[in-house]
């Protein structure tokens, strides 16, 4: 964190619709403009506007501008519990749709700087962070990350500590099961030193379809009176269960910056399904007659247990120019499911007299059949090192390198009783390295070419070798296009080589009877057994991809944001599940489906297979808005950070040097207590210590060294307006000028008023995004009055909003399963998984949030899609529908109801906050050729929860 004095003359202060510059930390002018002779230097710098400000440490520095921007009081308004919880609420924004990488899940970086793992920040308060940045895809090649995630970057307070409990409740309005979930976090933050506890528990009963009266497959219906019925055997929810015990600690190591993060981390899952009841046929000796009946004794079940061991550290170090980040993270995972066995029938003889099996007397002999086991084993451990630095300057500016290098190691270890002498052991090890460069073109800022805007080239190339695949390589060449300070284009073309994963190579085999499957060539659902596991023999996939990406902040309206993207993949020997069975997929896969003499489908082996070729295409279009209701909104900037790009801005600038420092650096406008923190820093030391400071400062500046720590222990940095209105010919600080400008800080009673407005925003009380500093009700200044939100201080209440929308236009998704075979359109009839390709998807978030009172809605639209049958007779097509579900979550700050509080005070940093899921209860409606409901796709089986709420406290200490 740089500390900065600037200087600027009073008319720019005023400039802007009489609103004070961003960045501004305190303005004074002593008698508006000049009438008389031409002022005196000397005292026109004495009555010179001071501001002090510093761009906000942890940025990510990227000539791609931010997709969204939230400051901690935008994140206050969408009342999450953590920092897990607010991706969650945010993953349209920060999920890729490029159709790449893990899930599409984001990278995560806190405070600029890589992590070893998402587990050292998840459970972390939202009031913990000072200001969240979400990136395009390009910027994760800066951090050693293929271009195929978002990046987002959580920039910590420096001072922060929290105790909390939070307790959930909830369920499906129709009843059935419930879920309980009870978590307790402690965090600490003191500058770059962090400690972090974390336990939670979390709990699932069972649900059954006899609970909501699913309509059971042919076949699986008692015939034998008094037999129960198999539907309260067979799970829609699982009971499930699970604990984590996480502690996470970091620290800073000498005073040079540099930083070292400790976690690890402890989980366990158990859950339990039901998967029906084992039948036995029942034919007399000329097989005339035959009853079903069903072993209630011995129900079929799959009961899993995971025990997850996971460690991860993090060292950041400052070695000259480069900035060094080294991360290691191992995990154990062990597992085992258990899957009951159906009765061996065979050998059983008919009665001679009633010509049936004595069904009392010899069935009970088969109960115990005992279970399948499978049991896996995954070692894996990440080492990354990057080191990014600034290596040469050109016209156009830095030339920015980053460094990356790393081995990985995975082994899987898996038994299946059912391969007994067919144990699979498969280790990889994973040696890989890689550059970045960025080179800027042309440079408005630099003046170098600025007339056809920021031109930046990049470059990124990378090799691995894998200790069971070879050499592989991959390459990326990228151009981005500041058009203007709010237009900015980029375009990418991408090439990779991507080896299976030993998870697809060598899972364990697990065979799960009973799986309702439905069979398009009959037209009809059945219960199957379905074979799932790795598959060795798979290849190296091939990916080469465009993309073409706009950012444009919104001229017509305050913080809004238009992107705009478009993505061009293309892949060769794709690895995937086994695609829906189709009369083309059984035909492709003959050995994967067997049916019996009925041709009835009896089991599926859905292990991994490998497709020739896919194609896609998409357009994904964004919108991105928010305000301030209530007080006055402060125009910031970028570099300041305090703009914003879809966030609201006026957040705050001072970042280590802020309220809680009382440093040169503090943000947003003066109260009484920052004044005085800051004149006392500025003040209480000598005043030729102070100079000296400066001096030196100026000094370590231009030889491009380390800066000297200021009395706030934050380093120092003079900004040019300082250098060119104190110093001398001789590049050193006038000691006139400075002692005149000390003197007036020094002298003054208060802190004076914002140039060209009559107070800060809220009458007196902080600006937005700027923290308390422990002056409000949240633990350790955590935030405004308790929890962080709008509308803290002495003044009128005041709130934010926001609202997105999101829209993917999916123009082509095709599939060549092998070479001669007809290739597969996902929208236009064909499918690889349970249905079709919708074309259309968007996602809208809205809320608000104001005087301790949220409201947020998500609304999520899942066009429709088809799947077609063969045509043969008895075949079907199947339509499925469009719809569009609405989440619904309220939330009460009961903090800040002070008269609760006085009647209650357990209730004072406590919110409350109810949710409702799937609030019309929408499901996606699932028809056939004849606009029947196939018994597969009955709306309660496809979604057995439906409408759900969810009430949850939470209290922080």
């Amino acid at each position: 964190m740089a500390t900065m004095l600037a200087a600027v003359p009073p008319s720019a202060a005023q400039a802007q619709d009489g609103q004070a510059p961003a960045g501004e930390a305190f303005a004074q002018d002593e008698g508006g403009p000049e009438t008389g002779p031409e002022p005196d230097p000397i005292e026109d710098d004495i009555n010179t506007i001071i501001v002090l400000g510093a761009r906000l440490a942890g940025q990510v520095d990227a000539p791609e501008p931010p997709i969204l921007e939230l400051s901690s009081e935008d994140i206050a308004a969408y009342g999450a519990g953590s920092i897990q919880e607010l991706l969650e609420a945010l993953a349209p924004q920060v999920n890729s749709s490029r159709g790449r990488g893990g899930g599409g899940g984001p990278v995560i970086l806190v405070n600029g700087v890589r992590i070893s793992s998402f587990r050292e920040l998840r459970s972390y308060p939202p009031e913990a962070i000072e200001r969240t940045e979400v990136f395009s895809e390009e910027v994760a090649q800066r951090y050693g990350y293929s271009p195929d995630q978002r990046v987002v970057n959580f920039i910590l307070k420096d001072n922060y500590t929290s105790r909390e409990i939070e307790v959930e409740y909830g369920q499906p309005f129709a009843g059935g099961f419930s879920t309980q979930q009870v978590e307790g976090t402690y965090l600490r933050i003191d500058g770059p030193s962090r400690l972090n506890v974390n336990l939670e528990w979390d709990n699932s009963s069972l649900l059954t379809e006899a609970e909501r009266n699913i309509v059971q497959a042919e076949g699986s219906v008692p015939t034998v009176a008094g037999d129960p019925d198999p539907a309260e055997y067979r799970s829609l929810v699982a009971d499930s269960s699970g604990v984590e015990a996480t502690l996470n600690w970091s620290t800073r190591l000498g005073d040079s910056g540099n930083s070292l993060s400790l976690n690890g981390t402890y989980e366990r899952d158990d859950s339990l399904r039901l998967q029906g009841l084992d039948s036995v046929l029942l034919v007399d000796d000329l097989g005339a007659s035959a009853l079903r009946t069903f072993n209630a004794e011995d129900p079929l079940t799959v009961d899993r247990r995971s025990e997850n061991y996971s460690f991860g550290s993090t060292l950041d170090l400052a070695l000259g120019d480069w900035q060094v980040t080294g991360t290691i993270d191992g995990t154990y995972v062990d597992s085992i499911s258990r899957t009951g066995k159906r009765i061996d029938t065979s050998g059983l003889v008919a009665d001679a007299a009633t010509g049936l099996l004595p069904i009392d007397a010899d069935l009970g002999t088969f109960a115990e059949a005992g279970f399948d086991e499978a049991l896996t084993d995954t070692y894996t451990v990440n080492a990354l090192t990057t080191a990014r630095g600034n290596p040469l300057y050109l016209p156009g500016g830095d030339v920015s390198v980053a460094i990356n290098t790393g081995y990985r190691w995975n082994r899987i270890e898996s038994t299946d009783t059912r391969t007994l002498g067919n144990d699979i052991q498969l280790t990889r090890g994973r040696v890989f390295a890689g550059a970045n460069v960025s080179v800027p073109l042309t440079s408005r800022d630099e003046d170098f070419l600025g007339a056809v805007g920021d031109f930046t080239l990049n470059f990124n190339g990378g090799f691995e070798h894998l200790s069971d695949f070879g050499t592989l390589f991959d390459w990326t060449l990228g151009l981005t296009w500041g058009v203007t300070e709010t237009l900015t284009l980029s375009v990418s073309h991408i090439n990779n080589e991507e080896a299976p994963s030993l998870t697809q190579l060598g899972s364990a085999v697990i065979a799960t009877p009973n799986v309702p499957v439905f069979d398009i060539a009959n037209n009809e659902t059945v219960l199957a057994t379905v074979i799932s596991g790795g598959n060795p023999n798979l290849p190296a996939q091939q990916q080469s991809d465009w993309s073409f990406g706009l950012i444009w902040e919104l001229p017509f309206i305050d913080n809004g944001t238009f992107t705009a993207n478009y993505f061009d993949n293309h892949s060769d020997d794709v690895t995937a599940s086994l695609p829906t069975l189709t009369p083309e997929i059984e035909a492709a896969f003959p050995g994967r489906v067997v049916r019996d003499a009925t041709g009835t489908l009896v089991q599926i082996d859905d292990s991994f297979v490998t497709f020739s070729e896919r194609d896609e295409r998409r357009l994904q279009f964004g919108l991105n808005f928010s305000g301030r209701i209530g007080g006055e909104q402060v125009s910031g900037n970028r570099g300041g950070g305090g703009g914003n790009r879809g966030g609201p801005v006026g957040g705050p600038v001072g970042g280590a040097g802020g309220p809680q420092g009382g440093g040169f650096g503090a943000g947003g406008p003066p109260n009484a207590e920052r004044f005085a923190q800051m004149r006392a820093t500025f003040c209480e030391t000598e005043a030729a210590d102070l100079l000296d400071l400066f001096n030196r400062a100026i000094a370590a500046q231009a030889a491009g060294e380390e800066p000297p720590l200021g009395p706030d222990g934050q380093p120092i940095a003079v900004p040019p307006q300082m250098l060119e209105r104190l110093t001398g010919e001789d590049g050193r600080i006038d000691p006139e000028r400075f002692n005149a400008i000390r003197e007036r800080i020094c002298s003054a009673d208060g802190p004076p008023q914002f140039a060209g407005r009559g107070g800060p925003p809220g009458a007196g009380g902080p600006p937005p995004g700027a923290q308390r500093g422990g002056s409000g009700r949240g633990p350790g200044g955590g935030g405004f009055r308790g929890f962080g939100g709008p509308g803290g201080g002495d003044g009128p209440p005041s709130g934010r909003w926001f609202f997105g929308l999101n829209y993917t236009l999916e123009l082509e998704n095709t599939v060549l399963i092998a070479d001669g075979l007809p290739r597969l359109d996902l929208l236009d009839g064909d499918a690889l998984s349970g249905g079709g390709q919708p074309r259309h998807s968007a996602s809208a978030p809205a809320g608000v949030f104001y005087d301790g009172f949220g409201l947020i809605t998500f609304a999520n639209y899942t066009g429709s899609s088809t799947l077609q049958g063969s045509g043969l007779p008895g075949s079907t097509d199947l339509e499925f529908g469009d719809y569009v579900r609405f989440n619904l979550r309220a939330f009460a700050d009961l903090g800040q109801r002070e008269r609760l509080v006085e009647a209650i005070p357990f209730l004072d940093n406590s919110r409350i906050g109810i949710g409702v899921d799937n609030i019309f209860n929408a499901r996606q409606r699932v028809t056939d050729s004849d606009g029947l409901v196939p018994q597969r796709y009955q709306p309660l089986l496809v979604d057995p929860v439906g409408r759900r709420f969810e009430i949850e406290f939470r209290k922080l200490f």
